[in-house]
């Protein structure tokens, strides 16, 4: 199998980005990057720490990601399965990636920079929801933001409601528990109990 070893040969492969590859990225958020942030409500973030690399998904209202200023941006994090993966990342390398979608826009928006947790009260109090306080909030310093052109969307025809699965056709996540616990957890008695589970935890 051939394999790309080096950057001149992958520039040797695909060429060098043309200008408008590069002159979107700023080192700052201006008004027009800042409409796509406060009209998301889902953000996946990319962190990295000794254990590996990870990619977790952040969803709330549209708009929880607040713009502080243009080189500053706030994120609530909020009740989950308390892996915290990302944030125990976080701690020990600072580093993260964000990429804001919009339901029915192509156009996805990329943030790259520096992360600390913040869990000061006034700040928490400041996401509340449903009267209750964010746990925690990520500060994050934004060192490059720039827009994803629509490619990936459109190929995958992510918001095609004709191509959307039915959630009936993919194993549940108590059937997944069940199988990776090897049994010691009862799958249809989680599925059975998560929806009521869910709404206790959903903020």
């Amino acid at each position: 199998m051939s394999e790309i070893t080096s950057v001149e040969q992958l520039e040797a492969l695909y060429g060098l980005p043309g200008e408008a590859s590069t002159v979107k990225e700023l080192d700052h958020v201006i008004p027009e990057y800042a409409a796509f942030i406060e009209a998301s409500p889902f953000v996946a973030l990319a962190t990295s720490g000794p254990e590996g690399l990870d990619c977790s998904p952040r969803g709330d209202l549209a708009g929880f990601v607040r713009i502080h200023d243009p080189k500053t941006l706030m994120m609530p994090d909020r009740r989950g399965n308390n892996r915290a993966d990302s944030l125990k990342n976080i701690i020990r390398d600072s580093r993260v990636g964000l990429l804001f979608l919009v339901p029915g826009s192509g156009t996805t928006l990329r943030v790259n920079g520096r992360a600390r947790i913040s869990t000061d009260a006034a700040l928490c109090a400041s996401f509340t929801v449903e009267g209750k306080p964010a746990r925690s909030v990520t500060v994050v310093d934004v060192d490059s933001v720039y827009f994803q052109c629509a490619r990936a969307i459109v190929r995958s025809e992510l918001w095609n409601p004709a191509k959307h699965v039915d959630p009936k056709s993919l194993p549940t996540p108590g059937k997944i528990l069940e199988v990776t616990s090897r049994k010691n957890i009862d799958g249809e008695a989680y599925d059975k109990e998560w929806p009521e589970r869910a709404k206790k935890t959903m903020w």
